[in-house]
């Protein structure tokens, strides 16, 4: 039980320093309302539409497309640090993986997903 100790320590210092730092910032700030800090903030712009406007589905397919490029990224970052020791074999499979990505990027420009209209 005694090694259990350790971590309900840390678990109680995460949870309490939350609640007590958002408490003395609560007392200090100072709490002036009015009509101008509730507005919504646009950039610096007047907003002139309403907030619940429907997207066209292009907004989502380039979302889904960076995320995409975005796990390449994180997947070529150990191949890199270990391509030493993966020798020829990691050379292989990442051209495997670059290939399909890059025929990938092809299809979605032939359909025209990254075109704006």
């Amino acid at each position: 039980m005694r090694s259990y100790v350790p971590v309900l320590l840390l678990i109680l210092v995460a949870v309490a320093l939350p609640i007590v730092i958002l408490s003395i910032s609560r007392l200090v700030r100072p709490h002036v309302p009015n009509a101008t800090k509730y507005s919504t903030y646009e950039c610096g712009l007047r907003v002139t539409t309403e907030a619940r406007e429907k997207f066209s589905v292009r907004y989502y397919l380039v979302a889904v497309m960076f995320l995409v490029f975005d796990v390449e990224t994180v997947f070529l970052m150990p191949w890199a640090i270990q391509m030493k020791e993966l020798a020829i074999f990691g050379l292989v499979e990442m051209g495997i993986f670059l290939f399909l990505l890059l025929f990938g990027y092809g299809y979605i420009w032939s359909k025209g997903a990254l075109t704006w209209e």
